[in-house]
């Protein structure tokens, strides 16, 4: 049976499994509002390329994880970016202002697709850095998007255990990304 959009009750259902989904991942309530509503955005934006194949939840997380990986794209990236300097030669606003611009991250040029693949791989390397255990579970729940229950029933762990494991296992690959990539 082929799923069908009804964009009148995601918000309904699915606003807090996102939320909590992107706000475990860029620690930021605000951010994670943001990200949300522009998946909803994109989601209403490209209904015509759902072929319903997945379910409704499924694809608004495919959506949600691209924006996750954008955001992050936007915020670790140097790149394109210039400070331009503003002066405000009225009394109330008197001094110079820096304003950072940022490129077009939809422009990206060769350099910049060649950029992204080393970077995926650079993350690959890191993933295998961890242990086995730390790996799988990571690889299940942030990247397969399986859930909580199903995780902790293969691993025999608790809930809260599964949450320590994925912390660490964030913190290392943060760590060896910053040592390895930026």
């Amino acid at each position: 049976m082929k799923e069908s959009l009804n964009p009148d009750k995601w918000v309904d259902r699915y606003a807090d499994y996102l939320f909590n989904y992107s706000i475990s991942r860029v620690n930021d309530r605000e951010v994670a509002n943001d990200l949300v509503s522009e998946t909803f955005l994109a989601g209403l934006k490209s209904m015509k390329n759902f072929k319903g194949e997945a379910s409704e939840r499924t694809w608004l997380i495919s959506i949600l994880k691209r924006k996750i990986i954008d955001h992050y794209r936007k915020i670790n990236s140097s790149k394109g970016q210039a400070e331009v300097k503003m002066n405000f030669p009225d009394s109330e606003k008197e001094g110079d202002w820096l304003e950072e611009r940022v490129a077009d991250l939809s422009d990206m040029t060769a350099e910049d697709r060649m950029e992204n693949r080393e970077l995926g791989l650079a993350i690959l390397e890191c993933l295998d850095q961890l242990n086995e255990k730390q790996a799988a579970i990571f690889k299940m729940k942030t990247i397969d998007g399986i859930d909580t229950d199903t995780i902790c029933n293969e691993f025999n762990i608790s809930p809260s255990n599964l949450w320590v494991i994925i912390h660490r296992a964030r913190t290392s690959l943060a760590k060896c990304l910053e040592k390895n990539w930026f």
